[in-house]
């Protein structure tokens, strides 16, 4: 359909959705093109409805999937918004299962921040703990100061 329903309008089972099941790839492509929609008629509707009625010292936004979604925070948030990505190899993501879909893992869904934004903190996360922990008490330390 040109407007394919939202999970909630579908019927679909939410937390099955938030897995890297076989149902979610079921679906998944029908997804992105309703999401798809939504944001080119209107880019901000996915991060306003992250943000409604909620009011925080410090945001952690931890998926934003495409350039418009990091400049509607900067926009709104300005100098509050700090920018985080996390990177794995993908050795390392092939190891949790990942296995790249043409025409799902190349989609701006998925790659539209690879380039042109540059992020203040990028974290790797390849399966050391302590290398993680150590990444994230300093970007955690560092909010902590701006607070």
């Amino acid at each position: 359909p040109a407007d394919p329903p939202s999970p909630q309008e579908h019927g679909l089972d939410f937390q099955r959705l938030l897995d890297a099941s076989a149902y979610k790839e079921m679906f998944r492509q029908d997804m992105i093109r309703w999401g798809e929609e939504k944001r080119r008629t209107d880019p901000g509707f996915f991060c306003r409805a992250a943000v409604e009625g909620a009011l925080q010292p410090v945001w952690v936004v931890s998926d934003t999937r495409r350039l418009s979604d990091v400049e509607w925070f900067r926009d709104v948030y300005g100098d509050m918004v700090q920018t985080v990505r996390v990177v794995a190899t993908e050795e390392t993501r092939k190891r949790r299962n990942w296995v790249f879909v043409a025409g799902v893992d190349d989609a701006e869904s998925e790659c539209g921040l690879d380039q042109g934004v540059a992020f203040d903190w990028v974290i790797t996360n390849d399966g050391d703990e302590v290398a993680l922990g150590e990444q994230l008490e300093m970007l955690l330390q560092s909010l902590h100061r701006s607070l």
